[in-house]
């Protein structure tokens, strides 16, 4: 194998291949990408057989066609130090890899290429297609809300609902719940109804992959694996066993419920000033709707108390409501601190659910009053 690419596209195929390889493994061929060279081009793939990822390398050369196994984290090294614009020649001789810079040199210990484990490719088949915008957003809102600790329900993955025309994302640790909706378009056919759990791990790849605003992302789901392709980048995934929770429960029709208009920056400000003066003992902030104002206070034996108040829009009869103000607060941060956003509310002991007006939803359980 023979070939010669720039050092800027090279980088940024490793270090998307690099968030995947682990940095232990019983079996040490993983710690390594593999170059694979053919006449259309070059892609480097990775996978810690939970995750693969594949990453097609620009502006390559290529001389003889062929595959090598790289170490990842010196790889990665020699790349990000050498110099901008550096042109590398990497060949192999079976034996070792030979990675050449006009002023510098590094041979590379290679094991066989065939022991790698495949990675797989998109595959031609009808699969959804969403836009990047949405995408991100469907991930950012919803992937905080998962738990990795949970053996009662699968709640390490987001649930991604993919039908025709639509597509609803739900994470939940079973204290809160996020939910985001959005249209879906469907390319080369019509794709048969999903409702895979995609690892959250596997989705924050995908987000820290996703290309330029004007594309869209490829999704194929299958039984037991989601494949996702995203510009020059394809991300497969085994998908989370179990049952996950029956989700639209948690979103009652309550007519009866008060709804009271915020804007997020000032509330995403009073929760966090309030939560100073909790503690891990009393991590509750009481959160009093009266006309016209909203009083935030906490309170620890150790630390003191808090009290925070809002100027808001509201003319109704008072309400207390208990919550996490971690909860709240990570619900804020995923919005613009400019947007709106609807707390619907009916007492102390049932869920707040918050909503917004681009098909966002947010439910979370209140803590027990003091």
């Amino acid at each position: 194998m023979n070939v010669k690419c720039s050092r800027e596209p090279l980088l940024a195929a490793i270090q998307s291949a690099s968030a995947v390889v682990p940095t232990r493994s019983p079996k040490p061929v993983l710690t390594n990408v593999k170059l694979e060279v053919t006449a259309n081009g070059a892609v480097l793939s990775a996978t810690d057989l939970e995750i693969g990822l594949r990453a097609t390398v620009e502006g390559v050369e290529t001389i003889t066609e062929g595959s090598v196994l790289l170490p990842a984290a010196r790889v990665s090294a020699i790349v990000r130090e050498s110099p901008a614009g550096t042109v590398f020649t990497i060949q192999t001789d079976g034996n070792a890899a030979l990675i050449r810079a006009p002023r510098s040199e590094f041979r590379l210990p290679s094991e066989d290429p065939l022991e790698f484990p495949a990675v797989a490719e998109f595959p031609n088949e009808p699969c959804y297609e969403i836009s990047t915008p949405l995408v991100r957003e469907l991930i950012r809102r919803t992937v905080f809300s998962t738990d990795n600790e949970s053996s009662r329900y699968a709640l390490g993955g987001v649930l991604l609902e993919l039908a025709a025309g639509s597509v609803t994302a739900v994470g939940t640790d079973g204290r809160r719940l996020a939910k985001m909706e959005g249209p879906v378009g469907i390319s080369g056919g019509q794709p048969a109804d999903a409702q895979p759990i995609v690892p959250a791990r596997a989705l924050q790849l995908v987000e820290r992959c996703l290309g330029d605003a004007t594309t869209h992302v490829h999704i194929a789901a299958h039984q037991n694996d989601i494949i996702v392709r995203t510009g020059l980048t394809t991300i497969s995934a085994r998908l989370v066993e179990g049952r996950f929770p029956r989700w639209r429960d948690v979103f009652p029709n309550r007519p009866e419920a008060v709804r009271v208009n915020l804007i997020v920056g000032p509330l995403l400000a009073a929760v966090r000033q309030a939560a100073i003066m909790t503690s891990e003992q009393s991590k509750g902030v009481d959160f009093s709707f009266n006309a016209g104002m909203l009083v935030l206070s906490g309170q620890s034996v150790e630390t003191g108390e808090s009290r925070v108040e809002l100027p808001i829009e509201y003319s109704g009869s008072s309400l207390r409501i208990k919550m996490d103000p971690r909860f709240m607060s990570d619900f804020l941060r995923v919005l613009d601190s400019g947007s709106n956003v609807s707390v619907e509310l009916t007492d102390a002991q049932s869920a707040a659910v918050c909503r917004t007006e681009d098909g966002y939803g947010y439910v979370i359980m209140p803590l027990a009053a003091d």
